[in-house]
């Protein structure tokens, strides 16, 4: 399944929706080991960088992914 569009008439931020949105593609094994690039995550949302920065950011405070400098963006450990 895609990504789920972002809805602007939620009231929850796009951020938090990114965020829980790629969360639920790497429960279902949509994304195994990395992530795409940031500014590909924002073209797929159809958001803001700086959006998917947060994302990416609430995603690694929950233990979901870890960020390597030059290598990008990879899987933590495989959810059940």
């Amino acid at each position: 399944m895609p990504a789920q569009p972002v809805d602007r008439n939620r009231l929850d931020h796009a951020y938090i929706q990114v965020a829980d949105d790629v969360a639920r593609r790497i429960r279902q094994r949509e994304i195994t080991i990395k992530l795409p690039a940031e500014r590909a995550l924002a073209e797929e949302y159809e958001v803001s960088y700086i959006t998917v920065r947060r994302a990416t950011a609430i995603l690694r405070e929950r233990g979901l992914i870890v960020s390597i400098h030059g290598r990008g963006t990879f899987i933590r450990a495989r959810m059940s």
